[in-house]
Parts: C-alpha cells; structure tokens; sequence
C-alpha cells in the first residue's frame, strides 16, 4: 500500500497566477497623492465677500466680532454673539434668503458661518468658539486660520 502524496502542481499554478496579478497592479498604484493648494492672494486685491457671508474673528484678547461689529461679547462669555448670529438667521429667515446650494436641492436659508482666528490661538478655544456659533444654529461652520495682527 502506498502512502497518499499532495499534488502541489495547482498550488504552485495559482500562486503564479496571484505573483502576475501583483506585478500587474504595483505599476498601477499610485505613488503619490497630489494635492492643490490654493495659491496666495496678491497684496494688492481687494476681495469682497458675499453679502450673506458671516464671519466671526477670535482677537488676540479673546473678544468676538462679527462682520466687523465688535461687543458681541468675550470667548468666556458669548451669548451676545449668539443672541446677534440668531437675530440674523431670524432675519434672513423673514426675508426668504436662500442659500445658493443646498445637500438635497431643496431651497435653505443660508447659515454659513466663518470662523476667523490667529494661528496661535489653542484648540480649545477654537472648539468653545465653534460649540458657541453651533448653539444659534450655523450651518456649516467654516474655519479661516490666518495670521492675524
């Protein structure tokens, strides 16, 4: 009686066939992931923003404006931020301002909001800044990391 031997031929045939599939595809794989980045606006410009366009800037002494309307307020207490950010939606709201785009192509009131701060400004107080604009309904929130004076 002989003793059963392991035909390896079709092992052998399918790792050669999975060897050729990968040196098919490594060639194939991209390297690298190329990325546009928006280039910097020349000193000269003037650029004028949407007139919905909504944009709270943190100071350095952590006071809140919007649209260049300051007392709305301090970082630790932003409540009169919210109560104008709400006022405005309300407005907008009365008045049938609709956001251009919307997710599911039915018309929106436009609540976009920028958030503007240094670049040395620490994360919590960006977090607490954005749970405040979340608070009177903003949406999306947008953050505009710049290197403010």
């Amino acid at each position: 009686m002989s003793t059963p031997q392991i035909n390896v031929t079709p092992l052998i045939d399918v790792l050669l066939v999975l060897l050729i599939i990968f040196m098919i595809i490594t060639p194939i794989r991209p390297s690298a992931f190329e990325a546009k980045i928006p280039a910097e606006p020349d000193a000269g410009a003037v650029i004028e923003n949407h007139p919905y366009t909504l944009i709270v800037s943190l100071a350095n002494d952590r006071s809140l404006v919007l649209n260049n309307e300051p007392g709305l307020g301090s970082l630790t207490d932003p409540l009169a931020l919210i109560l104008r950010l709400q006022a405005v939606f309300d407005e907008r709201t009365k008045q049938l301002a609709f956001a251009e785009t919307s997710k599911d192509g039915s018309p929106s009131i436009e609540r976009t909001v920028f958030i503007k701060a240094s670049r040395q400004t620490p994360y919590g107080d960006i977090a607490r800044l954005v749970d405040a604009v979340k608070m009177s309904g903003a949406s999306p929130i947008s953050l505009q990391i710049d290197n403010l004076d």
